[in-house]
């Protein structure tokens, strides 16, 4: 493996590039189309998300859209998720922003003209904050590693108190570091009298109307082709309306101003930066990656293909290691743009080549247009935007029936990350977690076990020679309790112990029943067009239609692997012994759900053998048992299972 020859070459090459690997094979009739469409409507939510989140980092609105177009096309080369949507993320500019208002705060930009009062020189403090922001994005590309995921409820909370000094249209310091979160919110409640009603209204009527669209959006999902784009359409006509009736001078509502048209040259990060801010840096590597793969693997579970965690962080790395020549900031993955690729027929990163593409057009010709853009829009879209992340308030319910381990992990990072700000708090609760890990867990052992002849005695068929595997069963065990950590592995671990590659048969199986179901919609085509002949008299007087195809409306039998000419596993069964599994957490469950339906897919049975009372307690509390997994797969022993 170490030798260096043309196939390795190739093999390293189409691994650090995966559309050479993929492109060639893209099936144009199929998913084209609906790249296409997905691509359109991606990225129209690119240019309202680009400019909000831009505000949130406090940086100049065309950053938003320069993050929006270099980081997608880029990720077409790299990426290895068909419906990843890379872009800016409120949690990473949440972080960069408090990075900006501490190391380069407005007060550090006042200049007075003509011996007037001092007045902040925006020009001046943006060119300064995209010098150090582009710093920022450089070093979280290089210093990118994988970490946990991070509590983004948390993380919404900031999001939520920064916008509120837009939403009232007041002007409040710039506070950093721990605590910060609430001295912004003191803050703008003893700044309420100073309220700007203009202001206001605005950010009201856009929330109302946003938040009654998307729902509208969400009921009706099935029958609407693609999302109705409402935060686009909010900016458009408050745009119109700001412009015509010039908000800004008669109500004194703050607009976002300048956006200059056309893309900027590559620009060196300054170095001067690299030792205040590499912390920073690192944080938002971890905090950026964890979401990207944690949302990649979702939707490669979903739609049944695999997601390599070793390119996405390459990937992630690049996109912003390169974006940050170019006046980006960090960035990450959208769960509410990814969705929306998914459910308009994205197959591919094809889609985002598309939406880069839309962005570009707004960089180069429309982006100028929205000068007088509210800011309370923005702050609108935002707000209205951290729904889904407040709805992981659910999980404290959810978790404290299902485990309460997993519950106080969730409560010391909430707090952790409100208390002492994203970067310090990510780091206070990776300890704590670590902590739980190292309490917890052991290397696991994984083993096939055997049964030891004329005994109910079953033993590791690699150390015990008197072992031999029972015929037609895998009886797999794992010396370790199941968890978050390591329950993947002990999913891709099974699977290799089994002697055949689950994954690639489900695929083949896939692929069969999709052939399969293409053929019997062209019989049942035939048969219409026999019956039609037939009842216009086209088979002429005395001539009989035989139908070949059996009786109409019977139902063909299910297809299985041998139906399908596709090869069987050589066991019919197997069985997880559960006697080290000490708790599993709701992670675990939901793989072990996952690996019951994979086998299922095969036509092998599962079944858990060993498990004890109070592991079971915390299946049922998980809501593991279900119509297709109930308690029949459970065995008080190895041996009563095989028999």
């Amino acid at each position: 493996s170490t030798r260096c020859s043309a196939s390795t070459a190739k093999s390293l090459l189409f691994r650090f590039l995966p559309f050479l690997h993929w492109l060639p094979r893209y099936p144009v009739k199929d998913w084209l189309l609906g790249d296409i469409a997905s691509g359109f409507s991606v990225g129209i939510m690119h240019l309202p998300q680009g400019l909000a989140y831009a505000l949130l980092a406090g940086l100049p609105p065309v950053t938003g859209l320069y993050s929006s177009f270099y980081p997608v096309f880029l990720y077409f080369f790299f990426g290895t998720s068909r419906h990843n949507s890379v872009g800016p993320f409120a949690v990473i500019s949440v972080m960069i922003g408090s990075v900006t208002d501490s190391l380069l705060p407005s007060e550090n930009f006042l200049e007075s003209v003509n011996g007037s009062n001092a007045t902040v020189n925006e020009a001046w403090r943006d060119a300064a904050r995209v010098e150090l922001v582009a710093t920022i994005t450089v070093l979280s590309g290089i210093f990118q590693v994988r970490g946990p995921r991070p509590n983004t409820t948390a993380a919404s909370v900031h999001v939520l108190v920064s916008q509120l000094k837009n939403v009232f249209g007041v002007n409040v310091g710039e506070h950093s570091g721990p605590l910060s979160m609430f001295m912004t919110f003191i803050e703008i409640c003893q700044k309420l009298p100073e309220t700007n009603v203009g202001t206001l209204v605005t950010a009201i009527i856009a929330m109302v109307s946003i938040f009654i669209v998307k729902e509208l959006n969400h009921k009706f999902a099935s029958k609407l082709t693609m999302p109705i784009p409402i935060a686009l359409v909010t900016i458009i006509i408050s745009t119109g309306i700001s412009y015509g009736v010039n908000l800004n001078a008669k109500f004194g509502i703050s607009v976002v101003g300048n956006i200059p048209s056309g893309l900027k040259p590559p620009v060196a990060p300054n170095a001067s930066y690299f030792g205040q801010v590499v912390g920073n840096a690192f944080a938002i590597a971890v905090v950026g990656y964890a979401i990207c793969i944690s949302l990649g693997k979702i939707f490669a579970l979903k739609h049944g293909y695999k997601v390599d965690s070793n390119q996405e962080l390459i990937a992630l790395g690049l996109c912003n290691f390169l974006g940050g020549f170019f006046q980006c900031f960090a960035i990450s993955c959208s769960m509410s743009r990814s969705l929306v690729q998914e459910s308009t027929g994205g197959n591919s990163q094809v889609a985002g080549v598309i939406a880069s593409l839309v962005i570009l057009v707004t960089i180069l010709k429309i982006g100028e247009l929205f000068r007088d853009l509210p800011k309370a829009i923005l702050s609108a879209i935002i707000i209205i935007n951290l729904k889904g992340m407040f709805k992981q308030f659910n999980d404290l319910c959810m978790l404290w029936k299902s485990n309460r381990v997993d519950l106080m992990v969730w409560i010391v990072t909430f707090v952790a990350t409100l208390m002492l700000n994203l970067d310090i708090g990510l780091g206070a609760s990776v300890a704590f977690g670590l902590l739980t890990v190292i309490f917890r867990t052991q290397l696991p052992h994984y083993s096939i076990l055997g049964r030891i002849s004329n005994t109910d005695v079953y033993r590791d068929v690699a150390e015990y020679q008197m072992a031999q595997e029972v015929p037609g069963v895998k009886i797999f065990r794992s010396s370790s309790t199941l968890y978050f950590a390591n329950v993947e592995l002990y999913a891709e671990a099974l699977k290799k112990k089994s002697g055949i590659n689950v994954d690639r048969l489900i695929e083949k199986k896939k692929k069969a029943l999709k052939k399969l179901k293409k053929q019997q919609k062209k019989v049942e085509k035939e048969r219409a067009k026999r019956k039609k002949d037939m009842e216009d008299g086209h088979n002429g007087p005395g001539v009989a239609v035989i139908e070949l195809s059996g009786a109409e409306g019977s139902t063909p039998p299910e297809p299985t692997l041998r139906t399908l000419g596709l090869p069987q596993p050589s066991f019919h069964a197997i069985i997880l012994d559960f006697s080290p599994v000490s708790f599993v957490d709701t992670v675990s469950i939901k793989i072990l759900k996952n690996i019951f339906r994979d086998f299922h897919e095969i036509e092998v049975d599962v079944f858990i053998a060993s498990c004890p009372v109070p592991v079971l307690a915390q299946l049922e509390r998980g809501n593991f048992f279900s119509s297709a997994i109930t308690k029949h797969c459970f065995f008080p022993s190895v041996h009563d299972a095989v028999v």
